[in-house]
């Protein structure tokens, strides 16, 4: 419900209007806090999968506080852009820009076990998935129709079922801890971690209201770094160490500056094909996204419907924030949903107030020190935090499906692409013979289950006689009736 002390309803409805900065900062640092988790997970998760990610005594381990320095800088910078613009970049509207979970699945077969030395092409992908990104606002609204809910459910829930396992690893005690046989993988001190953030999260999301439910998963995961820090120790043994003491707080946090710029190229920059092509289908994807949130956005807070202008602006400042971040050291950016809910909440629709949130990112993004405390986050508590996240990107997924009228013809396509995708992410030996450019598109299973979904979406016939699919069926069948072809909604 809108707090009419803010303004008055006409000006709560105006993205021009600013509030009383008393009131504005804190409505911003709301809007930071609903996304700071999911903002920095994915440059954890990379790290993980290079090889210098927690728990892997890699030597490259602090490089893993810049990219989560550049994580929050560059979604500050990004969410700046589509606030108070740059000409055509940036749609004027109160959306806040994230690394997005999107591309993870695409980024990791590029990085796996490579080490830092894999950043120089990954981050040549992002620049030029950027630029690509951007152009893409040149004629977004005229590629909508090849991306229905059938489509785009599909590829969200691909999203969240190739991410579901790292949850898992990462509650059991991680990769490194897995690979090693170590004997705390898979311990019941490391799931006590986990469930203590799971349980703490999913009871302020359910009986909790207000910001309080909004960053249940920021304060689940609080509270699960206490519990690592003051209960864990007790429970510690030469076999399972404990988790997290305070000489390893203080350890990393003197450790980390107080103050730093970014480093344009830090990684260098080198061109793979697997990695801008991954990066240019993705961003498809990611405008799509962003389409739906400016139109959330403007029916939410305003009532109405999103302008071609404001839908090209926020395009271009993802794709030109996402080229930005790329050439510093920082992941694809995109509009984060959970803040479409967030203004739906409150009632107000300024975008000062997320210029406000924005620029408290930059400064977090400045501070190495707050970096070097996410840091020190125990896997396991991450773990915990990460299980709620991608099992609701998954969640999401099956939400847009919904919308899907589901008949016999729209079943096959979901099928195969399923079926293909989802198979060569458990099976990637299966394409071990292709080559290496091939083999990375095949092994994400993400992109061949998107463009299998697009192109039968495309090119098979509206009409499927009910007994065409009764053979491969095994008997079920769905009996939602509608139109063959979704509409356009996102």
């Amino acid at each position: 419900m809108a707090d009419t002390s803010i303004g008055t309803p006409e000006q709560l409805r105006d993205p021009n209007y600013t509030p009383a900065l008393r009131r504005a900062i804190p409505l911003g640092i709301q809007h930071v806090l609903a996304m700071f988790v999911s903002n920095v997970t994915p440059a954890i998760i990379v790290a993980g999968a290079a090889g210098f990610g927690f728990g892997s005594n890699s030597p490259d381990f602090p490089e893993l506080l810049y990219l989560i320095q550049m994580s929050m800088l560059f979604a500050g910078v990004a969410t700046l852009l589509q606030t108070i613009t740059v000409g055509p970049v940036g749609a004027a509207l109160p959306i806040v820009q994230g690394t997005s979970f999107a591309f993870i699945p695409i980024m990791i077969p590029l990085v796996a076990g490579k080490g830092v030395d894999a950043l120089a092409a990954l981050f040549g992908g992002i620049i030029i998935g950027g630029i690509f990104h951007a152009f893409l606002a040149l004629f977004i609204g005229k590629i909508r129709f090849a991306l229905p809910p059938l489509v785009t459910g599909l590829v969200v829930t691909m999203i969240g079922l190739a991410l579901v396992d790292v949850g898992i690893q990462y509650a059991a005690g991680g990769v490194p801890a897995k690979a090693s046989g170590a004997a705390e993988y898979g311990s019941m001190l490391n799931w006590s971690a986990a469930l203590v953030v799971v349980l703490v999260t999913l009871g302020l999301k359910f009986f909790a209201k207000g910001m309080i439910s909004v960053s249940a998963v920021l304060i689940g995961l609080i509270v699960g770094y206490l519990y690592a820090l003051f209960v864990t120790p007790m429970f510690a043994t030469p076999e399972i160490p404990a988790m997290l003491t305070w000489e390893a707080v203080a350890s990393s946090w003197d450790r980390a500056a107080a103050f730093a710029l970014p480093v344009p190229f830090k990684y260098g920059f080198e061109f793979s094909i697997a990695a801008v092509i991954g990066f240019c289908l993705m961003a498809f994807i990611s405008a799509i996204e962003t389409v739906g949130d400016v139109s959330g956005i403007t029916k939410g807070g305003a009532g109405r419907e999103a302008t071609d202008k404001e839908i090209e602006g926020a395009t271009y400042a993802d794709g030109i924030g996402t080229a930005i971040a790329g050439i510093f050291g920082g992941f694809p950016n995109t509009s984060f949903s959970q803040n479409v809910g967030l203004i739906a909440m409150t009632g107000v629709m300024s975008r000062h107030v997320v210029t406000c949130g924005a620029i408290f990112l930059i400064i977090c993004g400045l501070i190495p020190k707050v970096g070097g405390v996410i840091r020190t986050v125990p896997i396991e508590v991450l773990g915990g935090g990460v299980i709620v996240m991608f099992g609701m990107v998954v969640a999401a997924g099956i939400s847009m499906l919904s919308d899907v009228a589901w008949n016999r013809r729209n079943m096959v396509i979901f099928a195969i692409s399923l079926s293909v995708g989802l198979g060569l992410q458990l099976e990637p030996d299966a394409v071990q013979g292709l080559p290496d450019t091939l083999r990375i598109f095949m092994t994400s299973g993400l992109l061949p289950a998107a463009l299998i979904a697009i192109v039968l979406n495309l090119i098979l016939p509206e009409e499927l006689a009910d007994e065409a699919t009764e053979e491969v069926s095994g008997g079920h069948a769905g009996h939602a009736k509608g139109s063959l072809v979704p509409d356009n909604h996102v």
